[in-house]
């Protein structure tokens, strides 16, 4: 369908692309990587069906932005599901399933040779999919295209950020997130979930990390925000709530959230740093988090700021059993995280 033609207050169509928008890879401006993959996931499984469940849920949405007027027309596109990462994720799943389990019951990923024979094979697995995703970025990146991954867990994130290091000689991470993720090599997976930040954070152009809504961490990774030296901000979920209820307010939070970003920022959305009854599905939810609302709010203050978004990703969300409502938040989330970044990058519309 011609863009011209295109009615965004008609009902919900699907037109081949998320949200049914008339646009194609080479006219969209934002381009949306979905990556299908829960290998690592070390509580529950169902993040490999994130990308499906926020397509499926998008073309329901309603488009009108309060913060970006006609902001669909700058132009949304998302890659295929790749069937080739579905079906790899499905088949190294069942190993990892089996190697978690053995691990819970004593089992030694150091010295038991069928550990060792699966951990191996999963961090290869998972070194080929960052590349993967690297490269497709910078694909769209050398356009001059905005790019957003879609996961899939969080350890999915990486390649983009690489990819925009090739970009961008400094930047900065806004982390959301219910968990801290700055453990080493978690269970003996490299890229686990819970090392996404602690792998991007090796990465030299990442001169900052902010993380918000952080509840659930250990104190190895509460000794490495310590010994950071400044380079990790972190706010924690409890600190936000005990500054609230002291009559703080939300705005003066997030403006002290802000002034820590630097003027290019990477948005990490972990979906488990909102409140568990948006994303019950999630993989390892935890009580606490923020409202749907505040999470907007704070976008529209780095944007406010004349900080830039220049690429973000969005993991964790799981579909349930016949529960599409996981799909519908995070569809919305990306939508407005599109926009926000969009504005941020002063893209106009088509």
């Amino acid at each position: 369908m011609p863009v011209k033609k295109y009615n965004p207050n008609d009902i919900g169509k699907t037109n081949n692309n998320i949200f049914g928008f008339p646009f194609t890879k080479d006219n969209a401006q934002i381009i949306l990587i979905p990556v299908p993959w829960d290998v690592t996931a070390s509580y529950r499984a169902g993040a490999s069906e994130g990308p499906d469940a926020i397509l499926n849920a998008s073309p329901q949405l309603d488009f009108y932005d309060p913060f970006f007027k006609n902001a669909w027309k700058t132009g949304i596109f998302m890659e295929k599901i790749p069937e080739y990462w579905k079906n790899k994720n499905k088949e190294l799943r069942k190993k990892s399933e089996l190697y978690i389990d053995k691990l819970a019951n004593g089992g030694d990923f150091k010295s038991n040779p069928q550990l060792v024979k699966i951990k191996n094979e999963i961090n290869d697995w998972s070194k080929k999919l960052n590349e993967w995703v690297k490269e497709q970025s910078l694909k769209y990146l050398d356009k001059n295209k905005l790019v957003g991954i879609v996961g899939g867990e969080h350890s999915v994130s990486l390649g983009l950020i690489n990819a925009l290091s090739k970009k961008y000689n400094s930047f900065g991470i806004l982390q959301v997130d219910a968990h801290a993720d700055l453990r080493i090599a978690y269970e003996g997976f490299e890229f686990s979930h819970a090392s996404s930040m602690n792998n991007a954070l090796k990465c030299k152009e990442v001169k900052k990390l902010v993380q918000v809504s952080v509840r659930d961490y250990c104190e190895d990774e509460a000794e490495t925000i310590k010994d950071s030296k400044g380079r990790i901000s972190c706010f924690t979920d409890e600190e936000i709530k005990s500054e609230l209820y002291k009559g703080k307010t939300w705005n003066s939070i997030c403006e002290k959230i802000v002034s820590r970003l630097p003027e290019n920022v990477y948005l990490s959305f972990d979906v488990d740093g909102l409140n568990p009854s948006l994303c019950p599905n999630t993989g390892t939810p935890v009580p606490g988090g923020m409202k749907f609302e505040q999470a907007i709010f704070l976008l529209n203050k780095i944007v406010e700021a004349n900080k830039k978004i220049i690429g973000f990703d969005l993991c964790e969300v799981a579909p349930g059993k016949n529960n599409d409502w996981d799909g519908n938040v995070g569809a919305r989330l990306v939508f407005r995280i599109c926009n926000f970044m969009a504005k941020s990058m002063r893209r106009k519309i088509n």
